[in-house]
């Protein structure tokens, strides 16, 4: 459809069952029609494959200003930007870790947080997202 498929989340939720959360991108910007015709395809694709077996919610969005980062490339492209990042695992005591991007090296993203540097294994990261400057 000419859109980016820059990410997908799968969140479980205690009522209403769980979130199918779909971000895309382009290069104009994304609008709230875009995610009505992406949405309205993705849930036609869904109806008739049924690959998830509970009830869910399907959620299509734009990246928006906290936007997540998923992929290495995502990691690199905004190197410098301030991130709150959340690993499955504690490392040195903590899993939460919000400070700079320094970009990645090899599978591992760094961040500086209060001025002490971490490295922190991609394949761990259990959420990443820019925070917002405003």
């Amino acid at each position: 459809m000419g859109y980016e498929l820059a990410g997908v989340e799968y969140l479980s939720q205690r009522k209403g069952g769980s979130l199918l959360c779909i971000y895309i991108d382009h290069a104009d910007g994304i609008a709230m029609g875009d995610c009505v015709k992406v949405s309205h395809q993705v849930s036609g694709v869904l109806d008739v494959e049924d690959p998830i077996h509970e009830t869910y919610r399907l959620e299509v969005s734009s990246l928006g200003l906290d936007r997540p980062l998923f992929t290495k490339e995502d990691f690199d492209r905004f190197t410098g930007s301030r991130v709150n990042i959340k690993l499955c695992v504690k490392l040195q005591g903590r899993r939460r870790f919000e400070g700079f991007l320094n970009g990645t090296l090899d599978d591992d993203v760094l961040v500086t947080v209060d001025d002490e540097n971490f490295i922190l294994p991609l394949e761990q990261i259990d959420e990443a997202r820019l925070v917002s400057e405003l």
